[in-house]
């Protein structure tokens, strides 16, 4: 039976190299050098899951194929995604693919509502979403899911954007936004995250906390 496992344990397990924990699961880029590479990788993940008894998110795209484990809709890792990404890694070798981390990142949405409040059925209903513990999620994974942040006073650029990124890319993707006029706003949790405000003051958190968190 398969045991729950933190981010730390799937990056202390052999064969994990080239994946990090980001929103919905372990996941990593595999760029490639044609659409039919990226067709006959996916075909055999496709034999290999029926090894593993588990099936991941794929996006095939002509630059490139991501893979993400997906064992619940919330994303949480157990050892069966640690068998899942050996052999995904595995195929990946034999067909000359090579992860790219520097090209992964995961976006969700915190909604801000003020006290006493609840949007959740407005946006279920206006973007085809469906609610999933504290989140509104796209049943089949390709939009953002989005969460609902409790303020005293909502006002303009407290809606917010998260971006979740490996925890050897936070720093890079930092600088890059105070290099393009981002302010830094807070950062009394990194290298957790960090929240930056644009030029008209909309949010955007940066996190690194789900790569390193040692919590199942």
């Amino acid at each position: 039976m398969a045991e729950s496992i933190s981010a730390k344990q799937f990056h202390d397990e052999q064969g994990t190299a080239g994946w990090h924990v980001l929103y919905g699961g372990a996941q990593t880029v595999f760029p490639t050098n044609s659409f039919a590479t990226g067709v006959e990788f996916i075909r055999r993940i496709a034999q290999a899951t029926v090894l593993v008894g588990r099936e991941p998110d794929i996006d095939l795209r002509p630059e490139a194929v991501v893979v993400r484990t997906a064992s619940t809709p919330r994303g949480r890792l157990d050892t069966l995604d640690v068998e899942l990404v050996r052999r995904v890694s595995a195929i990946a070798e034999e067909l000359g693919l090579r992860a790219d981390p520097s090209q992964l990142h995961t976006i969700q949405i915190a909604i801000a509502e003020a006290e006493g409040v609840s949007t959740r059925d407005f946006w279920v209903a206006a973007l085809g979403y469906e609610s999933l513990g504290g989140f509104v999620v796209d049943p089949l994974r390709r939009g953002p899911r989005m969460w609902f942040d409790e303020i005293a006073a909502p006002g303009r650029g407290r809606t917010h954007i998260d971006v979740a990124v490996p925890k050897d890319r936070a720093d890079e993707r930092v600088a890059a936004i105070v290099h393009a006029g981002g302010r830094l706003a807070d950062d009394s949790h990194s290298p957790d995250w960090w929240t930056f405000a644009s030029p008209d003051n909309h949010g955007v958190d940066i996190a690194a906390w789900g790569d390193v968190n040692d919590q199942p």
